[in-house]
């Protein structure tokens, strides 16, 4: 089976969950937060190298506030009780996005994670936490903006490899397959230099039901696509 080496998810639904079973929405957001262990779990038994997870948009900054805090509160019991579990399971941890509006405590944790992980090569799991694509995006041309100004990069030189060098994903493969939960079927503002050329899977299932079998099901989808990437397959010219 062709593997992705590159998954990212946006996990959607933990609140329909919630809603469904008559609980609070902190309740289908903490339900969430095991169906992630779970799929870091399954990637890493797939033979998944690399795992983004869509933890926190810089959207929804704009929730009610005591959902918000929920979802901090929620961030830091995540940091302090899985990074030892990750590290004990070989998993790199990586935390993209706009870390200037986190707590500064929860900035610590995540140093301390990232620290502690960096050494790992089992799997590398990438958390965006107050992240958007076009802040990713902006923020890397503002920063290539600032060096064309001081004279150490050409403007003319630039190119996407150059450019892909300055987003939060530094170094990180784009990702080949991008799975969406919920039924919803957009990116909404996710990772949209990098997804150019992933597989777009999406699910019924809510975020919080999301299994193994689930995961198996989207990398079987990735299996069968025909990956051409602008050109013609080898398929279609024999055809």
């Amino acid at each position: 089976m062709n593997i992705p080496r590159h998954v990212a998810i946006i996990m959607d639904g933990n609140g329909r969950w919630a809603t469904a079973r008559g609980l609070s929405r902190t309740e289908g957001h903490r339900k969430g937060a095991e169906a992630t262990r779970q799929a870091i779990e399954s990637a890493k038994e797939i033979g998944i190298p690399y795992l983004t997870l869509f933890g926190f948009s810089s959207e929804n900054w704009n929730r009610p506030a005591e959902e918000v805090t929920d979802l901090m509160n929620l961030l830091r019991y995540y940091l302090k009780k899985e990074t030892a579990e990750l590290h004990k399971n070989g998993a790199r941890l990586l935390i993209i996005g706009d870390r200037s509006r986190l707590s500064k405590d929860i900035v610590l944790l995540i140093d301390h994670a990232e620290k502690l992980t960096q050494d790992n090569d089992k799997i590398t799991v990438v958390i965006a936490l107050s992240y958007g694509g076009r802040q990713d995006i902006l923020f890397a041309a503002k920063e290539l903006a600032r060096q064309a100004a001081a004279g150490t990069v050409d403007p003319e030189k630039m190119d996407e490899n150059l450019f892909s060098a300055h987003l939060m994903t530094k170094g990180i493969p784009d990702p080949d397959l991008m799975i969406r939960t919920s039924g919803e079927s957009r990116i909404s503002n996710f990772m949209m230099w990098q997804l150019a050329y992933a597989e777009l899977y999406f699910t019924e299932t809510l975020w919080p039901d999301f299994s193994k079998r689930d995961m198996e099901k989207a990398v079987a989808f990735f299996d069968g696509r025909d990956r051409r990437y602008g050109g013609v397959s080898p398929a279609r010219e024999r055809g």
